[in-house]
């Protein structure tokens, strides 16, 4: 028995040498028996910077809202808006929606979507709606990039919409995600594009049900609201499902206009 103790303990040692009891793996003790060392809790570690794909380092996220954003419509009349398109599963649809009942919306375009679908952005114009830049792929991060970068971003997603549609206005930028840095807000300016942010959001980029999307919208619009919806981006059958019902009721109660 003293043999075999012995040569549990010269076990026990070389794993412990060896590196083996770390939080969480099994020690052997000097008789023999056999145990997990605790685990202790995870220490609190600060997040990576986000960087974009070159691995260059980028300005620290926004933590609040820059000034400068269009948030309401200054009227009573609330404005619809729709992100992330065209899409052409779900745009033409949502332009049929509006047509029918006789409202104009605010359409932001990603510019490879606009790149590869110029037929939706020239029905777009010819269908009275306004155009707004989404940037060219929906970076989140645009903003925190050099401001040569976000500027390159934004002129070409601008190249993409007016090669489309040449000569339609496009009056208005929108952050994807909102998350808006002032250098972001300055070059659109720059551009002749008013930043555009929004002061309803029911979400549907999550894809909750109609119903819960119709709900969120008519608790919270307010005169003068600008809503956030999706006319692309995934799939959008729920927010088309909702506008009907939502659009109506924007109507009765407060109107519904284009951004001016």
């Amino acid at each position: 028995m003293k043999a075999r103790a012995a040569l549990a303990y010269a076990l026990g040692l070389v794993l412990v040498l060896g590196g083996c009891a770390q939080p969480g793996h099994t020690v052997v003790a000097a008789d023999g028996s056999v145990s997990a060392s605790p685990t202790p809790p995870p220490s609190p570690t600060a997040k990576p910077t986000q960087a974009p794909p070159t691995g260059r380092p980028v300005r620290p996220k926004p933590t609040k809202l820059p000034p400068g954003l269009r948030r309401t419509t200054g009227v009573r009349p609330v404005a619809l808006t729709f992100d992330d398109g065209p899409s052409p599963t779900w745009t033409p649809k949502v332009l049929d929606q509006l047509r029918a009942a006789r409202v104009k919306a605010t359409f932001c375009l990603v510019g490879r979507e606009a790149q590869r679908h110029p037929d939706l952005v020239r029905r777009i114009v010819r269908e009275g709606h306004q155009l707004c830049n989404h940037s060219w792929r929906h970076n989140l991060d645009l903003g925190r990039l050099p401001v040569a970068e976000i500027r390159a971003d934004l002129a070409r997603t601008n190249k993409a919409i007016r090669a489309a549609a040449p000569g339609a206005p496009i009056t208005f930028y929108r952050q994807p995600g909102g998350q808006w840095t002032p250098e972001v807000v300055a070059v659109a300016k720059e551009l002749g594009m008013r930043a555009l942010h929004w002061s309803v959001d029911p979400q549907d980029w999550a894809k909750p049900p109609a119903k819960t999307i119709s709900k969120r919208v008519v608790a919270a619009v307010r005169p003068g609201s600008i809503v956030l919806l999706h006319d692309g981006g995934g799939d959008r059958a729920a927010t088309l499902a909702a506008c009907p019902g939502v659009i109506a009721d924007l109507k009765r109660r407060f109107g519904v206009a284009p951004l001016r």
